[in-house]
């Protein structure tokens, strides 16, 4: 998956507040970029997550900017950001948040926890044991936090970015299959090319601090109004049969892979479908085309299938078995 490149003025059609929404949208790269080099799939990625209220995994070794990352589109969003650190000692409501007691009232209060925010940094999240990781479950598809049997909204826009390192997996707990199908999209964050790496010394030593993003000169180029306003032409881009004939047929085909011991279900299909529909509106268009599931079914669907042992060992990856569905399955004309 690429960014989008701007899209004539001519060959657009207008979305009513959609066009300036876009217009924002597109800028939050050029202002991510003064923080952080190249990553524009990642940047993208989760703009279209923001877009399909959905969540993301981040998956990259330590040191390539991941952190960073989030925190340059929450200044750029005017969005307030959050960052847990996963450990095996994490409890659930060092996540949600707890009843406190006060002395003065003799009453019980509720503390918030970090998931109160727009944007979430889960990082490390197969740190933690599975209690705890299953803490996020209610809030990333309920949009609430129950304690102590009351519920309590979250604030809206409300995004987790998880990060994991694909490395290292001593002392870790793998998120079971349940868990990864709440999230929208698996980004991966890999290692600079070697000009960016240059740039990114280059930036250091002029004096660029990473936890200063004020100093970036990073600003907010949009706001909530903006996602509102975006998410809204989103649903009315159109999908035609044929389209969303070619998304089940995908979907449908990894089932039958013979690589897969578990192909993508049906809330895949839908999350596909979404994600198509919201890189159709980047790209300037108000109706979606087979490339645009081509472009998204990577991300997408690559944490929703499971590898046979045997195919594993014979170094398929879960990216090589949606390409070859992808060459396979009949492209709707």
């Amino acid at each position: 998956m690429s960014a989008p490149s701007p899209v004539p003025a001519e060959t657009t059609e207008s979305f009513g507040n959609g066009d300036t929404a876009r217009a924002s949208l597109e800028a939050l790269r050029s202002e991510i970029a003064k923080a952080v080099v190249g990553q524009d799939p990642a940047v993208t990625g989760l703009v279209v997550a923001l877009l399909c209220r959905g969540h993301v995994l981040l998956e990259g070794v330590p040191g390539v900017a991941k952190t960073l990352l989030v925190r340059a589109l929450a200044a750029s969003l005017e969005l307030d950001t959050k960052r847990v650190q996963f450990t095996p000692d994490l409890m659930p409501s060092d996540v949600t948040g707890s009843l406190v007691y006060d002395a003065r009232t003799a009453e019980f209060s509720f503390q918030p926890g970090p998931v109160f925010t727009n944007l979430l940094l889960a990082d490390e999240i197969n740190r933690t044991p599975p209690k705890t990781q299953s803490s996020l479950l209610e809030a990333m598809e309920e949009r609430q936090v129950t304690v102590d049997g009351t519920p309590r909204q979250l604030p809206d826009p409300f995004l987790v970015a998880a990060t994991q390192n694909p490395v290292e997996y001593e002392g870790t707990y793998p998120l079971p299959e349940a868990q990864l199908d709440r999230f929208l999209l698996k980004l991966t964050v890999p290692l600079p090319s070697r000009e960016e790496e240059i740039n990114v010394l280059t930036r250091h030593s002029d004096g660029f601090n990473p936890r200063d993003l004020k100093s970036a000169g990073i600003r907010p180029v949009a706001g909530p109004a903006d996602l509102e306003a975006a998410r809204n032409a989103v649903a009315r881009t159109k999908v035609s049969p044929e389209i969303a004939g070619y998304v089940v047929d995908i979907c449908r085909a990894t089932r039958e892979s013979p690589s897969l011991s578990l192909g993508v279900s049906p809330r895949g299909a839908t999350a596909l479908l979404s994600t198509a529909r919201a890189w159709a509106w980047l790209t300037g268009r108000d109706y979606v085309i087979p490339d645009d599931v081509k472009a998204l079914a990577l991300p997408t669907l690559r944490h929703r299938i499971q590898l046979r042992p045997e195919a594993e060992m014979e170094g398929v990856t879960p990216d090589s078995v949606i390409s070859a569905v992808l060459a396979n399955v009949s492209v709707p004309r």
